[in-house]
């Protein structure tokens, strides 16, 4: 894949300090992963808070992290040539709870990063993170809506009993 990410065309801090490009569909975000494979997804309020920190907590225990925890957006070889939109739907809506169990206090942001361990759900956890691009929240809509067109019931990852 080409090392090199062509940057969106609009520009926004919904942070009101971040000014990073905005993606503003899933298509977008897909031709963005189809072109640079090592990208991953995080959600949180600000990248610019998360650089202060650089470091997660485990919400569980409270136990610092060494890097932050982000999803990886990299196509997985046994996709195969499926659809890089729908897996990138995929990816985006398993994680869409967690703006409403923050009371819709995190916004999806793209970013790069190094691993540097994995977290307690086997998330990669990212050291020397370079943010990429806020992701609209209308991405995230096209993102349930790819994933409503689908056979099989899906649900975001945190399930109620």
């Amino acid at each position: 894949m080409d090392e090199t990410v062509a940057a969106p065309t609009r520009r926004t801090a919904p942070d009101g300090v971040t000014e990073l490009p905005t993606v503003g569909s899933l298509a977008e975000l897909a031709d963005l992963v189809e072109r640079h494979g090592s990208l991953f997804v995080r959600w949180s309020r600000s990248p610019a808070e998360d650089m202060e920190e650089a470091r997660s907590v485990d919400h569980l225990t409270g136990v610092p992290l060494p890097g932050l925890s982000a999803n990886p957006l990299r196509i997985e070889s046994w996709w195969e040539d499926r659809s890089v939109r729908l897996w990138v739907a995929r990816r985006l809506y398993d994680y869409c709870h967690l703006r409403q169990e923050r009371d819709g206090d995190v916004r999806p942001w793209a970013l790069r990063g190094r691993e540097a361990a994995r977290g307690p759900d086997n998330e990669p956890l990212l050291c020397d993170v370079e943010p990429v691009c806020w992701i609209d929240l209308e991405v995230l809509h096209e993102a349930e809506e790819e994933v409503a067109r689908q056979r099989r019931p899906w649900g975001p990852m945190s399930r109620q009993a």
